[in-house]
């Protein structure tokens, strides 16, 4: 089944709200084998929404829209498709009443600009929604042709399209094909320290053997995933192509790859180390705590995470780290030989198996020629071993930062692996 998503808000196309609804839409209608061939998002004009619906119902029969089912004057969506429709709105007592038991239930009064809510156009199936005042509605005309109206608001459109809209879409394709439904499904793999050209080089000479799989790269702060994606197949056989191609991924990606799906470096750096009974501690300088703060959201975190320092200071780094003077002087707080000497600093401080230390130029200002902003000294240390790598990384101050954190935690990945 081919469908539209089409996300109504003038906030979405402002700015000031994410659209989270249409990225969680993606998600759940493909894993129920639902292809969603094309997303838009329109101000709230009745016109608009209008014209997106019935440009979507000509190209694929079926639109699924959130947003503007509220009480208030610029929540059209119901009007404007139904007039498209040719469907006048009747008041549903159905409706009517679940709403005014809400209010009872609060303690408070129905305002009577509520009551436009329990309008529904003709011959259209109400669909219940317990989280708010706005039912889901699913219109369909003679032709086959339907449209799926949800509410906005996250929570109540991600109830509505389990509860209600998932199944029947489940059921409308099991009642036209035969044999196991068709599934859309996707796994990633995540790699991290190497840039998207580098990832594409080593992965292009597998791309035509993953066929009928699509390989998209998709790069970030983190590092790039790689999705791999099996449409409209069934499930039996888009799980065997997807575990078959993350197998070749993984293995021609080699330690580049961290891991799957939502994992997280520090995560796995983490369950790492709780393997080997190991302890961490940690040593910041221009992440200012961002590393630490990557590491402690990491649920079970505190088991192996003995705790950190953010010496932003020279005196810090002194009086805190045992960084000598010397040192300081003779090389500068960003360089090879002041970041060995925080994490070994704070591997004493903290009597802790392992550390990662962290101290660079994360601008806008107190770039040198010799060392430009971006250019971050990293080091671990797993027991006795160490290393310290130089990176010199682009954006501004916050993805500089972010970027060291990743780095850092990869080090350590690394240097583990090894020892």
């Amino acid at each position: 089944m081919k469908l539209e998503v089409i996300t109504v808000g003038t906030e979405l196309l402002l700015g000031a709200t994410i659209d989270t609804n249409a990225a969680d839409l993606g998600r759940a209608l493909a894993a129920a084998g639902v292809e969603v061939v094309r997303r838009a998002t329109v101000p709230d004009r009745a016109g608009a929404v209008q014209d997106a619906v019935r440009e979507a119902l000509a190209r694929t029969g079926a639109v699924l829209a959130t947003g503007g089912l509220g009480p208030t004057r610029d929540d059209l969506t119901k009007k404007a498709v139904a007039e498209l429709f040719g469907r006048p709105l009747q008041l549903d007592s159905g409706v009517l009443r679940s709403l005014e038991q809400r209010f009872r239930r609060l303690g408070r009064p129905m305002p009577a600009v509520n009551r436009t809510q329990a309008e529904v156009p003709e011959g259209a199936v109400v669909l219940p929604n317990p989280r708010g005042t706005a039912p889901g509605l699913w219109i369909e005309d003679q032709q086959g042709r339907f449209a799926i109206l949800l509410p906005g608001v996250p929570s109540e459109m991600r109830g509505l399209l389990v509860e209600e809209v998932l199944p029947r879409l489940v059921q409308r394709q099991a009642a036209t094909g035969e044999g196991e439904p068709p599934v859309v499904r996707s796994r990633t793999v995540r790699t991290t320290g190497v840039p998207e050209s580098a990832v594409a080089e080593r992965v292009e000479p597998l791309e035509d053997g993953l066929q009928p799989l699509t390989l998209a790269y998709l790069p970030g702060l983190a590092g790039v995933d790689l999705r791999l994606t099996a449409w409209a197949m069934p499930r039996s056989r888009a799980d065997a192509l997807l575990a078959d191609g993350v197998a070749r991924l993984r293995t021609e990606l080699g330690e580049r790859c961290y891991g799957e799906e939502n994992d997280d470096l520090a995560g796995v750096v983490l369950a790492s180390l709780r393997d080997r009974k190991a302890t961490l501690a940690v040593a910041e300088s221009c992440t200012g705590g961002m590393l630490g703060s990557r590491i402690t959201a990491v649920q079970g975190s505190s088991d192996v995470f003995s705790g950190g320092i953010i010496a932003y200071s020279d005196a810090v780094k002194t009086e805190q780290l045992g960084v000598p003077g010397d040192t300081l002087a003779a090389h500068g707080a960003v360089s090879e030989e002041t970041v060995l000497a925080m994490a070994e600093g704070v591997q004493r401080r903290f009597d802790a198996t392992c550390t990662i230390a962290i101290t660079g130029i994360a601008g806008p200002d107190g770039g040198t020629p010799e060392k430009p902003v971006g250019t971050v000294w990293l080091a671990a240390r797993a027991a006795s071993a160490a290393r310290a790598v130089r990176r010199v990384f682009p954006g501004d101050r916050e993805e500089i930062r972010g970027r060291s954190a990743q780095a850092a935690l990869d080090l350590l990945r690394l240097l583990i692996r090894e020892h």
